[in-house]
C-alpha cells in the first residue's frame, strides 16, 4: 500500500471512531453499528458462525472408485476412495440441495439426488457420487419423487458397507438456507 492510500485509510478509520460532538484528542469511543439487517450477509454465513456448510455436488465428485470382488455377494463392488475435500466434511453438519427419490416408502428410505429420477443413479444416469442417503431421526412428511429440496444433517462417509450408500446424511431434516 502506498503512503497516500495508507493515510486515507487511517484518516477514514480514525474519523469513524468518534462522534461529531466529541473531541478526538481526549475521547476514543467507537460508534455503534447499525442493525445487522442492513448488511448483506453471505449465503453461507452459518459456516462462519458454526452452522451447516453447503455440500455441493461438485465436492461429492472428489472420490475414486475401484472394482473389488465381494465374495459373499459373488459380485464386483465399486469401493470408494474419498478425496481430501470430502473427507474434511465428514462428521460436520452440512446441507445439500437436490431431487428427492423415494426408494422405499414403507422402509422410510429416501435419497436426495443430483439428478431427477429419470437420470438418477438407480436408473443408470449417474454414479454413486450423485446420491445421498437421507437418514431421518424425526417424523417428516412423505416426499414426492423429484421434489427439489434442501436437507441438512451430519455427513457420514461409507467406504466399506456394500448395503449402504457412500454418502449418508444422518439426522436429516428439511432446511432453508
Amino acid at each position: 500500500m502506498n503512503k497516500i492510500g495508507f493515510l486515507v485509510s487511517f484518516l477514514f478509520l480514525f474519523s469513524c471512531a468518534f462522534s461529531a460532538d466529541e473531541d478526538p484528542v481526549f475521547v476514543l469511543k467507537a460508534k455503534p453499528l447499525p442493525p445487522a439487517q442492513k448488511y448483506f450477509l453471505p449465503k453461507n454465513i452459518e459456516h462462519f458462525m458454526g452452522g451447516p456448510v453447503e455440500l455441493t455436488w461438485k465436492t461429492l465428485t472428489d472420490v475414486e472408485f475401484k472394482d473389488i470382488y465381494v465374495k459373499e455377494l459373488d459380485a464386483y463392488y465399486w469401493k470408494p476412495t474419498f478425496g481430501a475435500s470430502i473427507k474434511a466434511l465428514e462428521g460436520k453438519e452440512v446441507y445439500v440441495t437436490g431431487y428427492v427419490i423415494p426408494v422405499d416408502y414403507d422402509a422410510n428410505f429416501y435419497v436426495v439426488s443430483r439428478y431427477p429420477y429419470a437420470n438418477c443413479f438407480f436408473c443408470g444416469g449417474g454414479g454413486p457420487e450423485s446420491v445421498v442417503d437421507l437418514r431421518f431421526t424425526a417424523k417428516h412428511r412423505a416426499y414426492k419423487t423429484d421434489e427439489r429440496l434442501t436437507f441438512k444433517g451430519k455427513l457420514k462417509l461409507n467406504g466399506d458397507d456394500v448395503y449402504q450408500m457412500n454418502y449418508i446424511l444422518e439426522g436429516a431434516v428439511e432446511f432453508k438456507p
